[in-house]
């Protein structure tokens, strides 16, 4: 890419060291303009520290945008309509946040009328797929510089040693002050990599956690709440109408102050390796649960299935950086068709790590007790119907077992 003439390049920039550095080492290798993007997306730290560091390494344009809402309402509602968790645990967190990212990038760049676009991601990682896969998805004749996987900076001397040399500040921050982990944050969720975590034998230190308290330190008496949902997203918790963003800053704080939201594990990264992270969801726990909850009265029993079968897919394209891809765009309508009557209250308990269903209720449920009950029902269920149910779908295992079959 360095031979390639570039005059105006986006930078997703989160005016931490490393993409200062990219910054400038960006304008040294290509001798053009660095415009720098940053967002907020809820990630709790203040994002205008990022304007006087980019004006301090001579950004073209700084643009920051408060996309929280955005980001809620328009990435993370979606996933869960899905009911989406990948490998059984993983709540997308990180990987539901790159389109977005992305999808302003390539906005400002035409605004901008800017040539490229680059990132901070390395070259192990899936966040250089998401990014990227996103940007030729919105702007296919785009240039991608990815300075990880081009420039010569291998060790963490070698990045200071350039900053030095190029005047860049470094924050020298108090000793123990500082968190030695790989995070990465926003209004879903936040993740720790690296450091101790990198043995998988190794338990994550308490003091490690932003967001939750300990199971052990949780408060001892459980806190009851209820969300309304409408067309499958949540729009009030306790009664209160809120904003997606608000409902998800409010799940977390109840969340986290409950220790709910904690995971640990191993993940298979897309570019092909295993991964050990850990990661809190307070917020995003509590609507899993609570919104198959809400399904589970309104949402018809095939169509319920249906979604639970094709979730994995779902969940691995979000996962490997598909979301502006044909197939999830279909997989996400029909997944929006079925919310339409997701609709009602759910009530929920929150206690020393767990979120308990204690109560469903919605106009739109299917749940009628005169078929379940074990009073009687009065007439509305004939028991003897299920007689020939059963025989109808025991007929093959007969025909089976008549000529002798086994296997």
């Amino acid at each position: 890419m360095a031979d390639t003439k570039i005059n105006k390049v986006i930078l997703a920039y989160s005016g931490g060291l490393d993409t200062s550095i990219i910054l400038r080492w960006i304008q040294n290798t290509y001798d053009c303009d660095v415009v720098t993007f940053t967002a907020d997306i809820g990630q709790g730290e203040e994002v205008e520290d990022a304007r006087s560091k980019a004006k301090a390494c001579h950004a073209s344009a700084i643009y920051i945008e408060d996309l929280t809402e955005t980001f809620v309402t328009d990435y993370v509602y979606p996933i869960f309509r899905a009911n989406a968790i990948y490998e059984g645990e993983y709540l997308l967190g990180t990987s539901v946040a790159r389109p977005l990212i992305a999808k302003r990038m390539i906005e400002i760049a035409a605004i901008e009328d800017a040539d490229a676009v680059s990132h901070g991601a390395t070259g192990k990682g899936n966040d250089q797929v998401r990014f990227e896969l996103g940007f030729y998805a919105l702007k296919p004749d785009v240039k991608v510089i990815s300075p990880w996987r081009e420039w010569d900076l291998v060790s963490r001397e070698d990045m200071l040693r350039f900053a030095e040399q190029h005047d860049i500040p470094v924050e020298h921050k108090r000793k123990g002050s500082k968190s030695p982990y790989s995070m990465d944050a926003n209004l879903l969720h936040i993740s720790y990599e690296g450091y101790d975590l990198e043995d998988p034998w190794c338990e994550p230190s308490d003091n490690m956690w932003r967001w939750s308290v300990s199971v052990e330190t949780a408060p001892d008496t459980p806190e009851y709440i209820e969300l309304t949902y409408k067309k499958g997203d949540i729009i009030a918790i306790n009664g209160v109408a809120m904003s997606p963003a608000t409902v998800l800053k409010n799940l977390n704080r109840l969340g986290g102050k409950h220790g709910i939201g904690r995971i640990d594990i191993v993940e298979n990264r897309f570019v092909g390796m295993k991964s050990r992270g850990c990661y809190e969801t307070p917020g995003g726990t509590i609507m899993l649960k609570a919104h198959r909850a809400i399904e589970s009265i309104t949402l018809d029993r095939e169509a319920a299935h249906l979604k639970d079968e094709l979730m994995p897919r779902y969940a691995k394209l979000v996962y490997n950086g598909f979301w502006f891809a044909p197939e999830r765009l279909m997989l996400q309508q029909m997944i929006d068709v079925s919310q339409t009557c997701v609709n009602g209250d759910v009530r929920l308990k929150l206690f020393k790590g767990c979120v308990s269903v204690v109560g469903r209720r919605s106009d739109d449920s299917l749940f009628d007790e005169r078929l379940c009950t074990f009073e009687d029902d009065q007439g509305a269920y004939d028991q003897k119907d299920a007689a020939g149910f059963i025989k109808l779908n025991a007929l093959r295992l007969r025909m089976e077992a008549l000529v002798g079959r086994s296997y």
